[in-house]
């Protein structure tokens, strides 16, 4: 999760997000160089007083000014629309989890299992134990197989809501009368704290999501005692 002055990303516990990652670091180094070398021009003319009046009216340079840019958004087209690909792939999922968003809390429910369902809401400050973090705990955590193919089918019963986990690379909107699909992969066991991103009410800000991504092992034990 993201610690106090954080200016980075949280770090990645997906292969999605290993990828996003990458990008942003393909991505910003573009920019940079962009930036040094257009500071680098504005500056030249500052400090100089010399004109080659032939460079104003070449056709050369109009050339590579036009072609340069074109091959440098295609440098950034080409990975953005593979990771976009590689985001909506879904391949034989082993389990998959209904997430209803409300106003204001969520509810989960295993579709593999008859009869395992239930609501997450956020525990409330008076209530937290020493240790816990304000805003983000809730009374039941969603467990969740690690390094395995898992569908999330999400949707909301009310106003817009949005399920957002940042470290994992996830973002979807939950919208009424309208089932959207994520996938989702943890490479890693842990506790994974995301919140509602869309405003959706006065109490927007207290919708947390906590993933508890477990063995496989520990996940078939906690199912059975849950059924």
């Amino acid at each position: 999760m993201a610690y106090p002055f954080q200016l980075g990303f949280q770090d990645a516990s997906s292969p999605i997000m290993e990828e996003l990652l990458h990008f942003h670091d393909h991505t910003l180094m573009i920019v940079f160089l962009i930036s040094s070398l257009v500071l680098y021009i504005i500056s030249l003319m500052l400090t100089t007083k010399l004109t080659h009046t032939s460079t104003m009216d070449a056709q050369e340079v109009e050339t590579i000014w036009t072609i340069l840019p074109a091959i440098i958004l295609i440098l950034i087209a080409l990975p953005s629309l593979r990771i976009l690909y590689m985001m909506d792939e879904i391949n034989n999922p082993c389990l998959t989890v209904k997430t209803m968003g409300h106003q204001w809390y969520w509810s989960y429910e295993y579709t593999d299992y008859e009869d395992l369902s239930f609501d997450s809401y956020m525990i409330p400050t008076s209530d937290l134990n020493p240790g816990d973090l304000r805003l983000l705990e809730v009374d039941n955590r969603v467990v969740l197989p690690m390094e395995l193919p898992i569908r999330m089918l999400i949707s909301s019963e009310d106003v817009l809501h949005s399920w957002a986990m940042p470290s994992l690379g996830l973002k979807t909107d939950a919208i009424p009368g309208r089932l959207n699909q994520a996938t989702l992969i943890s490479t890693r066991p842990g506790l994974f704290y995301g919140q509602c991103s869309e405003i959706c009410g006065s109490n927007h800000s207290f919708m947390p999501i906590v993933l508890e991504m477990v063995p496989l092992k520990h996940f078939e034990n906690w199912s059975l005692s849950m059924i």
